[in-house]
């Protein structure tokens, strides 16, 4: 059983969800593929944190780009922002009494990787198969103006 976090504790009485950070971690928890998408980044990533600091895990970092995303943050908003909100830092899998929060410069390196390497394309390209998988994907659409068109 894992250890309940003082936040943990304080939130399991609750039966109002107040936080709109909470809800969408709750739906991408399970609307995003999670396992296939670190399966396509792993042979991309670091091997081993030898030397330096020790290696942050590919979920976090994955996580950390996808909240960085949703909620359109800097680098170091995002930073600011897991420092603030213990929902994301649930959702990213951070434990402030065991770990800090990765630094914005991590989170570019990270980034910059996903891009030089054309990662985002082929993550996009696996949620959206993940998605069709599901029938959740609009593959085409129509746009209708509500307008009249003579009065």
């Amino acid at each position: 059983m894992k250890q309940m976090r003082f936040y943990s504790v304080e939130r399991t009485g609750r039966t109002q969800q107040s936080d709109p950070a909470g809800t969408v971690s709750g739906e991408m928890e399970q609307a995003v593929p999670w396992a296939r998408l670190l399966a396509v980044l792993e042979p991309h990533y670091y091997v081993s944190g030898k030397f330096g600091r020790p290696l942050i895990p590919l979920e976090r970092m994955l996580r950390m780009y996808f909240v960085q995303q949703w909620y359109s943050l800097a680098d170091e908003a995002l930073e600011d922002a897991l420092y603030d909100s213990p929902a994301l830092r649930d959702f990213v899998g951070i434990d402030l009494s065991r770990q800090s929060v990765s630094g914005a410069t991590t989170l570019l390196h990270f980034r910059h990787r996903l891009e030089r390497e054309s990662l985002t394309k082929t993550l996009f390209a696996e949620i959206n198969a993940y998605l069709e998988q599901l029938g959740l994907l609009l593959h085409r659409g129509t746009l209708v103006d509500a307008m009249p068109t003579s009065v």
